[in-house]
């Protein structure tokens, strides 16, 4: 039997050299890019934002937010904002690794920290914080059916902007940009354990 998708994604994540934000103007922040398996399928958790949160509101979103100046680091970070926002046990949560530092135009610097839970899990979604939750299987985000985008110039030169369609929701902005290094990186892995192809 192969390696598991999480396995792969640890594999994958320590073989890489990760780039960090310099820019101290950036408001710090850090988010989860949460694993687990559901129906026989390695999902990634995504939550619609509701309405009354201050910055993105409706936006798709990974669970997430603000630094707090008790927090010890930005693992500490993300792990409290995934228990705020979505019930999920600190204790529950095994880090595989990070991703690149993300900004969004909001003005927040994001590190970005891949875990796993061990199972499809009772979240308990914050009624003030998140509208809905979505359960997004990994292997569907790689359908060409599920991937718009965009080539634009930006001034510079052309750039092409991803999004993501699950059900009737657009994954869009620093989200979709963070996804999709998720998806790069574990791309080739994937195809030589004949997950994708």
């Amino acid at each position: 039997m192969g390696l598991s998708i999480p396995d792969l994604v640890r594999q994958a994540l320590a073989r890489r050299s990760k780039w960090s934000l310099t820019d101290e103007s950036l408001m710090p922040a850090a988010v989860l890019i949460t694993l687990y398996p559901k129906d026989g399928e390695c999902c990634v958790l995504l939550n619609k934002r509701s309405e009354l949160v201050e910055h993105h509101k409706g936006e798709i979103s990974f669970p997430g937010g603000a630094r707090d100046p008790e927090d010890g680091d930005f693992m500490a970070t993300a792990l409290r904002e995934a228990h705020e926002e979505m019930g999920i046990d600190p204790s529950d949560v095994t880090i595989l690794g990070e991703l690149d530092d993300a900004v969004t135009r909001s003005g927040f610097g994001v590190r970005v920290l891949v875990g796993e839970i061990p199972h499809s899990y009772p979240f308990r979604p914050s009624d003030l914080e998140i509208a809905e939750v979505l359960e997004v299987p990994i292997l569907n985000l790689y359908n060409p059916a599920n991937v718009r985008w965009e080539t634009r110039w930006n001034g510079e030169g052309l750039t092409t902007v991803y999004s993501y369609v699950h059900e009737e929701h657009v994954v869009f902005g620093a989200t979709a940009k963070i996804l999709q290094q998720f998806l790069e990186i574990l791309e080739e892995p994937l195809k030589k354990e004949g997950l994708t192809s």
